[in-house]
C-alpha cells in the first residue's frame, strides 16, 4: 500500500490527471476499510487510529526501482501510525507501530 500511495499521486494525479487527489486518497483510505469491514480506520474522527500522511502534493514522489527497491519517497514531512509520529521531517525516526489489519 506505501508504494502504491506515492506512485498514485505523483503518475496518476499529477502528471497523468486521471483523477482528483481527493479521489486518489479515498482510494487508498476510506474505499478499502469499507470493504474489508474496518470501521476504525481510513477516517480521521474520534475513535479512529491516527494513521496520517503529511505531505507536499505537488513534490510526492516514489524513489524505488525495481533494481534499488527500498528508498524512501520525497515529498513526505510527517507520517503518524497508531497517533505516534514514525517520519519527522522527512526522516524516519520509527518503525514498528503499525499492525497487520483483517477483515472482520
Amino acid at each position: 500500500m506505501e508504494v502504491l500511495l506515492y506512485l498514485s499521486l505523483s503518475r496518476y494525479v499529477r502528471e497523468k490527471k486521471l483523477m482528483r487527489l481527493e479521489e486518489a486518497i479515498r482510494k487508498m483510505t476510506t474505499y478499502p476499510a469499507s470493504i474489508m469491514r474496518i470501521k476504525d480506520r481510513g477516517l480521521l474522527r474520534q475513535g479512529c487510529w491516527a494513521d496520517i500522511a503529511i505531505f507536499d502534493p505537488d513534490k510526492i514522489i516514489d524513489r524505488a526501482t525495481y533494481q534499488d527497491p527500498h528508498q524512501y519517497p520525497l515529498g513526505i514531512s510527517y507520517v503518524i501510525v497508531n497517533g505516534k509520529i514514525a517520519v519527522d521531517k522527512g526522516n524516519l525516526i520509527q518503525e514498528g507501530y503499525g499492525k497487520v489489519l483483517r477483515a472482520k
